[in-house]
């Protein structure tokens, strides 16, 4: 069988038969094929143009709408918390579009792993193990040499808000800003956890609820370096900023009670480690004795349980 298969793709495509695509070959056609469907439709909610790629949810599709629809961004991107890469924000950016980029996570495997992808060498990427934190984070990103960012995207699963606050953004200026937002604390509060140097969600509550702040921190802070809300991914974890000054007809900022989008993924845990899948108040209501930081007010307070 194997015989007559290579006679026929001899004739059909000569002596030498093509290769066949592999997954991540095909994957990328996907995207591009993707990318390029945006530009029939006219719709100007981002979520309408999601895809996934290799994204952990839809945000491929909603990062190609932006810099199709965004004029002079540079190609450049900067993503936190990215784990070994694989399923992340920007790598469909890097491998269809040819980014430069800078990544890091805390995991020094992680990190290894990415330099020994076949790929690496390929795309103008580079990357660190470092656990970041206040007083370190704009040391490491002078280092980069990146000015008027493409993107930037934090993702640290704790301390965003708190990172978001100490960055410098008067070289960085990035013309996209992704951030990740914890829908489980509701759409109104502006409120963040405290900021811990050696944050940890896991350490901090054995649920993997308590982390990040809510979406209306997260905007006042943005509005506060020169950003407005343009939306939220479907998933209900990432919230995207665009520079004020790139705002146009296709790109409009939105209110946070537009925006928001409950999270209906279920990744809480139980006391053992195992996944609880709590759904919706349930989720709330694990961690309603937790204490957090109202941004406006400065005051602490305790999250308290979901309303009836």
């Amino acid at each position: 069988m194997k015989k007559l298969v290579k006679r026929i793709a001899s004739a059909v495509f000569g002596r030498q038969a093509p290769r066949i695509p592999d997954r991540e070959t095909q994957l990328l056609a996907m995207g591009a094929l993707l990318s390029n469907q945006q530009k029939q439709l006219s719709s100007t909610q981002i979520s309408h143009y999601e895809f996934r790629i290799f994204s952990q949810f839809g945000d491929d599709g909603i990062i190609q709408y932006l810099v199709n629809n965004l004029e002079a961004v540079n190609k450049t991107f900067v993503e936190f918390g990215v784990e070994n890469f694989l399923e992340s924000n920007t790598r469909f950016l890097m491998m269809h579009s040819n980014w430069s980029g800078f990544v890091m996570d805390g995991s020094k495997s992680n990190m290894d792993s990415l330099t020994n992808y076949d790929w690496f060498w390929k795309y103008d990427l580079r990357c660190e193990a470092v656990f970041i934190d206040r007083d370190n984070i704009n040391p490491l990103l002078q280092k980069t040499g990146f000015q008027d960012l493409g993107l930037l995207h934090i993702d640290l699963d704790g301390n965003d808000y708190h990172i978001l606050e100490v960055l410098d953004f008067s070289t960085l200026n990035p013309a996209i800003l992704i951030m990740e937002y914890n829908a489980v604390f509701g759409s109104t509060r502006p409120i963040t956890v405290p900021y811990s140097k050696d944050f940890y969600r896991t350490k901090a509550h054995f649920s993997n609820l308590y982390f990040g702040a809510s979406l209306p921190a997260i905007t006042l802070l943005a509005e506060k370096k020169g950003y407005k809300l343009i939306g939220c991914n479907e998933a209900g974890n990432n919230a995207y900023f665009i520079r004020k000054d790139l705002l146009n007809e296709r790109i409009r900022a939105t209110s946070v009670e537009s925006a928001f989008r409950e999270a209906r993924f279920r990744e809480s845990r139980d006391q053992h480690g195992s996944l609880s899948l709590l759904r919706s108040s349930e989720r709330q209501n694990q961690i309603q004795d937790m204490e957090v930081i109202n941004v406006v007010t400065g005051q602490t307070e305790s999250i308290g349980p979901a309303a009836l």
